[in-house]
């Protein structure tokens, strides 16, 4: 079994594909990463389109921002991952908001997506969390239902390229002990 941590210290933000397929029972695992994701009350707020359809992807390539480094991804992976999420039921308790921070949707799909990334680098595959892109215009080209939000997009493949690992702050950096 792999170590936790090898896999966190190892998984990189993936922009380029082989052209091969990824399987059926590989995106299974992934989505039993998602099934077991903790969220706010338990309230699963997270659905997943998966698009393989190269037409789709070209559309969803329209709507990247411009000078976005995962522009290409989107059509060259053989599958993209559209991460959306219920609004108004995370974070709520009898249809109010209960937190400083309003809609907990956010911080239950950051945490779904971690699990697909893990999961992914766990199995060999490459992903990069794309979110600077027209929301709106992706959202209506996987015609997501009114009520929920379409967060980011994950391409999803076999690396062509795996990028060397970032430079990380020390540990010493970020932590602080009884008061900031």
């Amino acid at each position: 079994m792999t170590d936790i941590m090898d896999i966190i210290k190892g998984r990189r933000s993936v922009r380029k594909f082989e052209d091969r397929p990824v399987p059926d029972e590989a995106l299974q695992k992934l989505f039993e990463a998602v099934q077991y994701a903790p969220s706010w009350a338990n309230t699963q707020v997270w659905e997943i389109v998966v698009v393989r359809d190269s037409a789709v992807k070209s559309r969803l390539q329209e709507a990247m921002a411009p000078k976005n480094p995962a522009t290409r991804a989107i059509v060259e992976a053989p599958v993209v991952l559209a991460i959306c999420g219920r609004s108004a039921a995370s974070g709520y308790y009898d249809g109010k908001v209960t937190t400083k921070f309003g809609d907990w949707m956010l911080f239950d799909l950051g945490i779904a997506t971690q699990n697909i990334c893990l999961t992914a680098h766990e199995m060999g595959l490459g992903t990069v969390i794309v979110g600077l892109f027209f929301h709106d215009q992706a959202k209506e080209i996987l015609a997501v239902p009114p009520g929920m939000e379409l967060v980011a997009l994950i391409p999803l493949g076999w690396p062509a390229k795996t990028p060397a690992a970032p430079k990380r702050r020390a540990i010493s950096d970020f932590t602080h002990y009884d008061k900031f």
